[in-house]
Formats: structure tokens, C-alpha cells, sequence
């Protein structure tokens, strides 16, 4: 699965030295046997393996972004909604923190569901706000994710 608009294809290279290495980690690293928390897998690129319950979307935080790194979420275990959409037009609803790279906006009217299920990934560039550790169907499950922050 891939979905983006035009012109975010043409402006990243998703097979870029960075992004290999991403995928190589996962592929060599079993995370349902990792302990939670950061891996360094090369320059500007880092595993964050997570271990979750999932929520009703009423309860989620708001959609997030990123300024300065590619969130790629990697579905290792369960199943999760995976909430994505332009951030263009959106409005701030958490002022953006550079420190964590962060910034919050309000859930838009209109905006895309998707339903990730183990070996399903998204990556999300700075162009695209996400809301990630949805409830599938509104039950809550167990999840175990790795999310790679690929820096620009």
C-alpha cells in the first residue's frame, strides 16, 4: 500500500540510502522480542518500537505532524486505524514544539482512514498530518508498532 498526492511522489525518494535502511532493520529485527523504546539504525534515521493498547477514535489525541522527519509507521503486531490527510488549510490545535518536532491540529472534516494490519506500513511526510493508535471496529486491542523517524 502507497498512497500519496503527485506531487509528494515526485518531491521524496522513498528508495533514498535512509529509507533502505529503514526497511533493512525491519527486516532484520524481530520487534515482538525488542524491549520498547529507541534504536539508532544509521545517520538521521531511528526504530521506535512501541507496544500499545489501541482507543476509540472519541478518545484519541488530535492528528499530529512532523516538520522535520518522515513518521513511518510499521505494523508488527494486532490491528490498528491509522487516520491520515493533507495538513495543509488544517487548524493548530497544539502549537508546534521544535524540541520534540511536533505541532497538534483539530480533526478535519474530511480526511482518510486507514486500517493497518501486521506488515502493513504508512509513511507519513511533513506535508501530511496522522492520527495513529485508532481502535479497529471500536474494539481496543494490543498493538506492537515500530515507527521510524527518517530525517529529511
Amino acid at each position: 500500500m502507497f498512497a500519496t498526492f503527485l506531487e509528494l511522489a515526485t518531491r521524496y525518494d522513498y528508495l533514498s540510502p535512509r529509507f533502505r535502511a529503514g526497511y533493512a532493520w525491519l527486516l532484520s529485527h524481530d520487534a515482538r522480542v525488542l524491549g520498547k523504546g529507541a534504536y539508532p539504525v544509521c545517520e538521521g534515521v531511528t526504530a521506535l518500537v512501541q507496544r500499545y493498547t489501541t482507543m476509540p477514535e472519541s478518545e484519541a489525541k488530535d492528528f499530529e505532524a512532523h516538520d522535520h522527519v518522515f513518521d513511518f509507521h510499521y505494523l508488527v503486531a494486532g490491528t490498528e486505524n491509522f487516520g491520515v490527510c493533507r495538513r495543509e488549510g488544517l487548524k493548530v490545535s497544539v502549537p508546534y514544539d521544535a524540541e520534540k518536532d511536533i505541532l497538534f491540529f483539530e480533526k478535519p472534516e474530511i480526511y482518510s482512514m486507514l486500517t493497518l494490519k501486521p506488515g502493513d506500513f504508512v509513511a507519513v511526510p511533513p506535508e501530511e498530518a496522522h492520527r495513529p493508535r485508532l481502535a479497529v471496529n471500536g474494539k481496543a486491542g494490543e498493538v506492537t508498532k515500530v515507527v521510524l523517524k527518517i530525517a529529511l
